[in-house]
């Protein structure tokens, strides 16, 4: 999970929501990712996709059952999604989501025995530490548009 914070933080320094997240099989980390949606102008581009397929070049497999993802945030449905056609072996996240989360907060999908592949998840891994990544982000990004709103009322 330290690993998966460090890239959230990269996420951060780029203007973009600090998600970072990092797949690990034989204990050695075979993908990563953090959001890019903003600098790349792409939906798809959170964190897990990007760890999603970093770790499939890498394995040279689509197939990732006997990996685990370490994750800052919840998985919103997109994400979820993907754990389970990649076959992801285990999901430890840090914060949930109240808002988008796909694995416990809203939606139990990785759960959910309707579908082909189920997980085991550890949540709350963290959870203090990848939960004020985000609120230090969107506290900044308020205060920032605050900030530029005033200066627009100032100089009219």
């Amino acid at each position: 999970m330290a690993r998966a914070l460090e890239l959230a933080a990269q996420a951060a320094r780029l203007g973009e929501v600090p998600v970072g997240a990092v797949v690990v099989c034989d204990n050695r980390v075979v993908g990563q990712g953090y959001n890019l949606r903003e600098t790349e102008a792409d939906p798809l581009a959170h964190a897990e996709i990007r760890a999603i397929a970093s770790a499939a070049e890498e394995l040279g497999r689509w197939r990732l059952g006997d990996c685990t993802m370490y994750v800052t945030l919840e998985p919103c449905a997109m994400c979820a999604g993907a754990l389970i056609n990649c076959r992801m072996g285990r999901l430890v996240y840090g914060a949930a989501d109240p808002k988008a989360g796909a694995v416990h907060s809203l939606y139990q999908l990785l759960e959910d025995e309707r579908l082909n592949h189920n997980l085991p998840v550890a949540s709350g891994v963290c959870a203090h530490a990848c939960g004020e990544v985000l609120k230090e982000f969107f506290r900044q990004l308020r205060a920032d548009k605050k900030k530029l709103r005033d200066n627009n009322e100032k100089h009219g």
